[in-house]
């Protein structure tokens, strides 16, 4: 697994590719909390995640959950079929803001600020 972080317009895009698995997750884990520990909003891009298991989602939660206690935004964009399928299942799809495109992310958190 590789992960990308980049800036656009004051937000930060973490872009995972790859597998988000048990030995993977706390890098993922580690990058997103540590961006938020800093004050900011992120875009996660999940269009090049092909797996996802339960490690990886309890990373995005946690993620979520930091950000929210923080007064921060977290969304989720790019979210392929196979990982959507485990946000549905897990009824994460009605508690993450799941965006089409990271464009429409970084607009959504610009405004936000």
């Amino acid at each position: 697994m590789k992960v990308t972080v980049t800036e656009r317009g004051g937000v930060i895009v973490v872009m995972p590719a790859g597998e988000v698995d048990l030995q993977t997750s706390p890098e993922v884990r580690r990058l997103l909390l540590d961006h938020l520990a800093q004050g900011r909003n992120l875009v996660v891009d999940l269009s090049g995640v092909s797996y996802i298991d339960s490690s990886g989602v309890a990373s995005l939660v946690e993620g979520y959950q930091v950000a929210r206690k923080g007064g921060r935004r977290f969304v989720l964009a790019q979210v392929g079929p196979a990982v959507l399928r485990v946000l549905q299942l897990a009824r994460l799809d009605r508690v993450f803001t799941i965006l089409s495109t990271v464009d429409e992310g970084v607009a959504e958190l610009t405004l936000a600020r």
